[in-house]
């Protein structure tokens, strides 16, 4: 219930700043319609308008995926063969019956399509399950960055009382004893010894597979410039300019690859979650996140880190309120200095009603054709 009633605040005091600033922004919209945005966008992308970046923002110009030919090699590698083995078995868990694809299911884009996680015993975790999709493209892991390498990153669900909740040093010991598994080490690793280094470089290996098909916004960029109707250009030229979303999303997968406050820390009071404070311990890092890629976006949801947000127009529409709801003022933050601050890059973006819709046309044309995989025969 108390999830349900802070959405539908947020929904409800987004939706009013918006219609509030119609009148102001009435002007500039009947400007932006007057413009041939399929004349300016369909060209090559050094050629596009330049997009709305702050001052010292570092940003990266879009780039389109690569078609993928090789996908049947990769899966051929006998390292992916027992990582993707590893990844869909129940028995890397303390219980036999929770594997690493029960929260990042092939068929739910890798995800589990929950608010948060479900793990050991039924346990609710804190956070919502972060999508594999491109993993390999992260510098850092988990909603806080804890982890810097997908071997690192393996080791904290496979030992998580409310995940797997596997004894580490008895893991290697496990699988030994699985007969299955000896032939699949052994074409691996040249010798069929398992250890516990040697399973999170396979389960690392597998994941780095797992990448985001082709949208219809690759093909635009290489050219096609019929995949985009006029309101998703229009929503592209948005996304770049006056909804200033390139500030944190931009480059070939959509994100900066940093951590920034969006005002959704809850702090003191249900869901409060401070973020990456949790890791580095100082007050300028409270409320804290990892930007997400936007690719396939549309199939990633509930959305952001406590999962709380299943609609992206609304999501659209509490960026447009600005976001600075509950900032402290200075003799608040004097005597509390943990109190969260959001991101000074978030602002009012005054856009009308037909620029949000536009807006969330064009974040559609990220998603491409999901990526599904059939579950392996398990080794017994």
């Amino acid at each position: 219930m108390k999830s349900i009633l802070l959405k539908t605040l947020f929904l409800i005091l987004s939706i009013g700043i918006v219609h509030s600033l119609l009148s102001f922004s009435a002007t500039i919209s009947e400007k932006m319609a007057n413009t041939n945005w399929r004349e300016l966008y369909s060209k090559p992308i050094n050629q596009w308008p330049k997009p709305t970046i702050d001052k010292g923002v570092t940003w990266q110009e879009f780039e389109p995926l690569d078609v993928d030919t090789s996908y049947y090699e990769r899966m051929d590698d006998p390292k992916v063969i027992l990582g993707q083995m590893l990844f869909f078995d129940p028995k890397l868990s303390g219980s036999n019956q929770v594997s690493c694809s029960s929260c990042h299911d092939p068929e739910l884009a890798w995800g589990d399509g929950r608010e948060v996680s479900l793990g050991n015993d039924h346990l609710q975790g804190k956070r919502n399950t972060p999508s594999l999709y491109n993993i390999n493209a992260r510098k850092s892991f988990f909603w806080d960055g804890r982890a810097t390498t997908l071997e690192e990153q393996a080791q904290g669900p496979i030992t998580a009382h409310h995940e797997m909740n596997m004894d580490a040093k008895s893991l290697a010991k496990k699988i030994k004893n699985v007969k299955g598994y000896a032939v699949l080490f052994q074409n691996a690793y040249g010798n069929a010894n398992v250890t516990y280094e040697k399973i999170l470089q396979s389960l690392a290996t597998f994941q780095k597979t797992i990448l985001s098909k082709r949208s219809r916004f690759d093909a635009f960029i290489d050219g096609d410039y019929s995949q985009l109707s006029d309101q998703e250009i229009q929503g592209l030229h948005l996304f770049r300019t006056k909804a200033r979303c390139m500030n944190c999303h931009s480059g070939k997968y959509f994100t900066d690859e940093s951590f920034h406050n969006i005002g959704l820390t809850y702090y003191k009071r249900d869901y409060e979650d401070l973020g990456l404070y949790h890791i580095t311990k100082k007050a300028e890092d409270v409320g804290k996140f990892r930007t997400p890629s936007l690719r396939d976006v549309m199939y990633t949801g509930p959305w952001m880190h406590n999962g709380l947000f299943d609609n992206m127009t609304g999501i659209v529409n509490i960026y447009n309120s600005g976001m600075h709801m509950i900032d402290p003022d200075e003799s608040e933050k004097a005597a509390d200095p943990l109190f969260p601050q959001t991101d000074v890059l978030l602002q009012p973006l005054n856009l009308d009603d037909d620029e949000i819709v536009a807006l969330v046309s064009f974040i559609k044309t990220l998603s491409g054709r999901q990526y599904k995989m059939e579950r392996p025969q398990i080794p017994r």
